[in-house]
C-alpha cells in the first residue's frame, strides 16, 4: 500500500511564510528610502526655483527683501517673491527657512538623506550657491 500524501508539510509552509516575510519587509524598507529620495529631491528642486524667484527680485528691486528668519511656504510671509513663483511648501514635515538684510539672503532647509554631494541634514542656500 502507498502512501500518497498532495499536501506540505507545516515546517514547508514556515519556510515559506519566513521567505515572504523576510521579502516583503525588504521591499518596505526600500520603498521608505525611494520616498525620502523623492522628497529630497523636490527640496533641491524647490530651493533652486526660490533662488531663481530672489535673484529676479534682485535685479527688479536693487535688493533682496528683508526680513528676520521667517518661515517660507505658500500664503506664508504675504511674500513678494508672489509676483516670481509660487512658493512652494516642503514635502516632508519640515519647513524652509528665509532671513534677509538688503544685500544677502540664506535659505535653510533640512535633506533627509544624503544627495546631491550633502550629507542628510541642514543646507543652507545662499546667493553665493549652496552649503552645509
Amino acid at each position: 500500500m502507498t502512501k500518497n500524501n498532495k499536501g506540505f508539510t507545516l515546517i514547508e509552509l514556515l519556510v515559506v511564510i519566513a521567505i515572504i516575510g523576510l521579502l516583503s519587509t525588504m521591499a518596505v524598507v526600500s520603498l521608505n528610502t525611494a520616498r525620502g529620495k523623492s522628497r529630497d529631491a523636490r527640496r533641491m528642486s524647490d530651493i533652486k526655483q526660490i533662488q531663481t524667484a530672489l535673484e529676479m527680485y534682485n535685479g527688479d528691486n536693487g535688493t533682496y527683501f528683508t526680513t528676520a528668519t521667517a518661515t517660507l511656504a505658500s500664503g506664508a510671509l504675504g511674500t513678494p517673491l508672489a509676483n516670481y513663483m509660487a512658493i512652494p511648501d516642503d514635502p516632508g514635515s519640515n519647513t524652509y527657512l528665509y532671513a534677509s538684510d538688503e544685500d544677502t539672503y540664506t535659505l535653510t532647509f533640512v535633506l533627509e538623506q544624503a544627495a546631491a554631494g550633502f550629507t542628510a541634514g541642514t543646507v543652507t542656500a545662499s546667493e553665493t550657491g549652496l552649503s552645509q
